[in-house]
């Protein structure tokens, strides 16, 4: 493990016998700290810690790892195929809720499988399955700064907005999903100031989100999660962004928990209330968000937050890491291939080109 200034939340380092570098998001915001994976239970790990966390950065994290858990496969081809089955089907049980890890991980299988007829070595399946996880990275990026654009555009006239989780760059590629949205808009010039949600139990609002808008020298002002009725109701924001794990084919949007509350408020206080996310998001095979697994954490993240115990022994716990937000709640999703509104299945479908 190795301290740095890189900010770059995920770094592959060589060839196909390279290693996985990045970002410790528990470290933060007090210390920089980076992770060298050499190994798929090390990133199993990061992902199951929340040390690599958000949908997008997940799912890329998880193709590096199918590379890194094939660099002990066995040269011959039954042996190899069986060893890729291993490393998907371990990888797939580091958290159940974010789409893209298991898109991520359908797309290096099915690189592998167009390959098995004509199987012409190791070596060669592996430098292709590096290729692909290379083009999962650059996709996300690429979808990152289109989803900015879109999203910047219905922020015109806007002066105050919040966001809860974490959605910028530590959770992508680069420059986030509902981050990207603020930052697009610095970029053209637009001064926002972005109210921050702590976001309980594990604060990664106020220890990312604050961190990276700071970075940025936009305008952040943290606070609980609770206080964001009253944020509203005194008229400080006029939209509502925030990122998205999985959206099924109606629209209904899982996000860190808390979510929903927000957009229930927002819908009080006539406030529009928008998710950005990309297309590999997207969970079109379930009909309805009552079909989306929810993660359910360990009970010590609420009882003994950060190290320190705040409630009495024995107590029943119930910490679901993420909610349902019902599509109907949704003012618009905003994506790289553009903005989902109003948001329903016929609206999806158009805009993600969905035959």
């Amino acid at each position: 493990m190795t301290e740095t200034t890189k900010a770059e939340t995920m770094i592959w380092q060589g060839g196909v016998a390279g290693c996985l570098d990045l970002i410790d998001q528990t470290k933060l915001p007090t210390e920089l700290f980076r992770i060298e994976c050499k190994d798929v239970e090390t990133v199993w790990e990061a992902i199951k810690m929340l040390r690599v966390r958000g949908a997008p950065a997940i799912g890329i994290a998880a193709a590096y790892g199918v590379v890194l858990g094939l660099q002990s496969a066995e040269k011959g081809k039954e042996a190899f195929f069986a060893r890729l089955d291993e490393v998907v089907d371990y990888l797939a049980t580091s958290r159940p809720t974010a789409v893209n890890l298991f898109w991520a991980l359908d797309r290096m299988r099915r690189v592998a499988d167009r390959q098995r007829a004509d199987f012409n070595g190791v070596e060669q399946l592996c430098e292709s399955l590096l290729a692909e996880a290379k083009s999962i990275h650059e996709e996300d990026r690429r979808m990152c700064h289109s989803i900015g654009g879109h999203g910047a555009d219905l922020l015109n006239g806007v002066e105050g907005v919040l966001t809860h989780c974490n959605a910028g760059g530590l959770a992508t590629a680069e420059y986030g999903t509902a981050l990207s949205v603020f930052f697009t808009a610095q970029d053209r010039g637009q001064s926002l100031h972005v109210y921050v949600d702590e976001t309980r139990p594990l604060l990664q609002g106020a220890r990312l989100t604050a961190w990276e808008l700071m970075q940025r020298g936009i305008k952040a002002t943290l606070i609980c999660d609770s206080m964001a009725a009253q944020v509203m109701r005194e008229g400080r924001v006029q939209a509502i962004v925030t990122g998205a794990d999985r959206i099924a084919a109606n629209g209904d949007s899982a996000n860190k928990i808390g979510t929903y509350s927000l957009a229930v408020l927002a819908r009080a206080h006539g406030i529009p209330f928008y998710i950005a996310a990309p297309s590999s998001t997207f969970d079109l095979v379930i009909e309805s968000g009552d079909q989306i697994p929810i993660e359910e954490r360990c009970s010590k993240e609420i009882t003994h937050g950060f190290g320190r115990q705040t409630a009495p022994d024995g107590v029943e716990v119930y910490n679901p890491a993420f909610d349902v937000t019902p599509a109907e709640y949704i003012q618009a999703i905003i994506t790289e291939a553009g903005v989902i509104a109003p948001v329903n299945r016929e609206a999806i479908e158009r805009v993600l080109g969905v035959v």
